[in-house]
């Protein structure tokens, strides 16, 4: 029997002497797919008939009684439908189709000229994913006759770069471009992005992308505002803030999956990611806390982070409390992990992250700028915590807690004055365990005050806390612990009862 096994060497040799083979030379080295033609292959459509097999379908008439199966039901609900020649004769006026998705439809070439703009003029967005074309020739011989394009998806396709000169007028109005899984390289990218001069939104996911080196510097790529490299390979952060210097209008930046291990730091670097107000970085290997104080030095107009799924915020010390820190590390983010910031979840982070500081770093100042760069800033905003007493055996308290809890008639202002203080009752001494959570330490304030202990009205009494330069800051989230907030042995409670609580 004859071997008709392709061996490496039989296909060298095939490639080497055969003009009509040499088309098989393929992207990634040592692979292939050679078809044996045969009448049952479909070699795919043209664009115009893939958008009748879609969109256009027979009238049926209305004799006939229709019936249709919801697809939220998985089959198990069936339908009688009205007038359902009336929705297809809609669609069959392709005149008429802005949206058309010819994903997994098998186009593989366009029409003869002038046909596609005779027939659909006034298509917006396209869908062509998963098709069978093949360069980027053929997809200029379709949108070029699409005047009025602005969105394209070419998700999962094969193209091979143009072979001669594209038309100037293939994508001027194109503002949204997807090459997710197309394995297109930026250099590439970049050659054909200079065709169109009104994009603003590019997705190359999932291209495996270890570089983005070798551009094709042009004018358009300053216009860009939104980039997507999700699930790549790009793991050099100074390098990506450097290969994006051109995109000077670039506010939104997708790197989640990269295997982004560290921010450097960015000392005398520039960045080029100033103007960066929306960051993904979830899924990445991101560890350390300083990388999200390094993460604002290169991004400090950043509105909207996702740090979701990083061992940083997940399997560390850190953990546990990582929202709040890096709520208190990036002043002016306002959206976490898909999770919006209150003003008040803001103060109570940075109220938290002051007392873990003091707790953690002891020393100057200088030693705690070193390692928390907001130290200053918000202890200027807050107030400087107090510092930390300790036992007689010498470790922080971590069970009961002494407090001093000061009840005034009034609701005191900014400051714990000596003056105010005048005007205080006596303060009196709590013993309470230091994980008690503020909402349990109201009620207990009501008792010892003798305002009863109805937890209907716990929201009546105001509990502020002294702090080491005697500003007083608001203690509102009744969910958190004392210790979270700073609270041990020693600490000044204010606090104020209404009195419609008391009556």
């Amino acid at each position: 029997m004859e071997n008709n096994t392709l061996t490496a060497g039989k296909i060298k040799e095939i490639l080497s002497h055969n003009d009509a083979y040499r088309s098989a030379i393929t992207r990634v080295p040592h692979s292939g797919s050679f078809i044996r033609p045969s009448s049952s292959i479909c070699y795919g459509y043209a664009f115009l008939q893939a958008v009748k097999n879609k969109y256009v379908e027979a009238v049926r008439g209305t004799a006939s009684q229709e019936k249709i199966v919801l697809g939220s039901s998985n089959g198990a609900i069936e339908v009688e439908a009205v007038d359902l020649d009336k929705i297809r004769g809609k669609f069959s006026n392709l005149e008429r189709l802005s949206e058309v998705s010819l994903d997994n439809e098998m186009v593989s070439t366009g029409n003869n000229p002038g046909e596609i703009l005779s027939t659909c003029p006034n298509i917006r967005g396209l869908d062509l994913s998963a098709t069978l074309l093949s360069s980027w020739d053929v997809v200029a011989m379709i949108t070029t006759e699409l005047h009025q394009l602005e969105r394209l998806a070419l998700n999962r396709n094969r193209l091979r770069p143009p072979s001669s000169q594209l038309p100037a007028s293939a994508w001027l109005r194109l503002s949204e471009l997807q090459l997710n899984g197309t394995w297109i390289s930026w250099e590439e990218f970049t050659s054909i992005a200079i065709l169109m001069p009104q994009l603003r939104i590019a997705e190359l996911g999932y291209n495996e992308l270890t570089s983005l080196s070798r551009a094709k510097i042009s004018t358009v790529l300053d216009r860009i505002e939104i980039l997507n490299f999700d699930s790549n390979k790009l793991k050099d952060w100074r390098h990506i803030s450097e290969a994006l210097k051109p995109c000077t209008s670039l506010q939104r930046l997708i790197l989640s999956s990269n295997g982004i291990e560290r921010i450097p730091p960015r000392k005398s670097c520039p960045s080029h990611l100033q103007g960066l107000k929306v960051l993904t970085l979830s899924s990445n290997k991101l560890h350390n806390s300083r990388d999200v104080d390094q993460l604002y030095e290169w991004c400090p107009h950043l509105e909207t982070l996702s740090l979701a799924k990083n061992p940083l915020t997940e399997v560390n010390d850190l953990s546990r409390s990582a929202r709040q820190q890096i709520i208190a590390k990036i002043p002016s983010l306002r959206v976490l992990d898909a999770t919006a910031i209150s003003a008040k979840e803001r103060s109570d982070s940075e109220l938290f992250y002051l007392s873990f500081i003091a707790k953690t770093v002891p020393g100057h100042d200088e030693d705690r700028m070193e390692e928390h760069p907001q130290w200053k800033t918000l202890c200027m905003k807050h107030g400087r915590p107090a510092e930390p007493t300790a036992d007689r055996d010498g470790r922080l308290s971590q069970y009961l807690i002494e407090v001093k809890v000061h009840h005034c008639s009034e609701p005191p202002g900014g400051l714990f004055t000596p003056e105010m203080e005048g005007g205080l009752i006596a303060p009196t001494s709590l013993r309470v365990l230091s994980t008690m959570k503020l909402g349990l330490f109201r009620l207990r304030v009501m008792k010892a005050f003798g305002a009863g202990k109805n937890s209907r009205k716990r929201d009546n009494i105001c509990v502020w806390l002294r702090m080491g330069d005697d500003t007083l800051a608001l203690l509102q989230n009744d969910d958190q612990e004392l210790e979270w907030w700073g609270i041990d042995s020693d600490s000044h409670i204010v606090v104020h009862i209404s009195q419609q609580t008391k009556s």
